[in-house]
């Protein structure tokens, strides 16, 4: 019998923010990741080959990304296919309902998770899932911090995550 091997073709597109370069990662339709240029676990989510190419996902995060950097929350979510394990997906899903301008612990995270009827999860289990976000700003891991308030890692660097959230409370008139 032949076996028939289907490729799925991965793009790429680059984005300038005030922080440094972004690299976006899309299937053709959706976005599966979104790195600050050369981070800790950088395209991570692509399976393989890949090519830069414009597409209409990159301009609906290219939207997002102008919003967000300039001070407004945007009003949208570009589509987006974070590829991981259930566990991450579900970590994943908790991070995205953090809204702009909170933070959220490992620990809450955690016991989220526990509530839901899975089994108890600790705080370190969801340190690694958070770590390995692939879609960072639009699943905000940024806002995750450790249990005494303190900035704990972040991929992207913690000089970033303490801008990213400073910029998000003076949006919001907190400083």
């Amino acid at each position: 019998m032949e076996r028939i091997v289907v490729k799925v073709m991965e793009y790429t597109y680059h984005y300038a923010s005030p922080l440094g370069g972004i690299t976006m990662a899309g299937d053709g339709e959706s976005l599966i990741g979104l790195w600050f240029d050369g981070q800790k676990y950088f395209l991570e989510a692509l399976s393989g080959a890949y090519e830069e190419k414009s597409l209409m996902i990159f301009d609906d995060t290219v939207r997002w990304l102008d919003l967000y950097f300039s001070g407004r929350v945007p009003d949208f979510t570009p589509r987006l296919s974070p590829r991981g394990s259930a566990f991450r997906r579900a970590v994943w899903g908790i991070l995205r309902r953090i809204p702009y301008g909170e933070r959220m612990t490992y620990g809450e995270i955690a016991a989220r998770l526990s509530e839901k009827g899975g089994s108890p999860t600790s705080a370190r289990a969801v340190g690694g899932a958070v770590g390995h976000n692939p879609i960072s700003l639009i699943i905000p891991c940024h806002r995750v911090v450790g249990s005494d308030g303190g900035l704990t890692g972040y991929a992207g660097g913690v000089h970033r995550k303490k801008y990213l959230l400073a910029m998000e409370d003076f949006a919001l008139g907190k400083i």
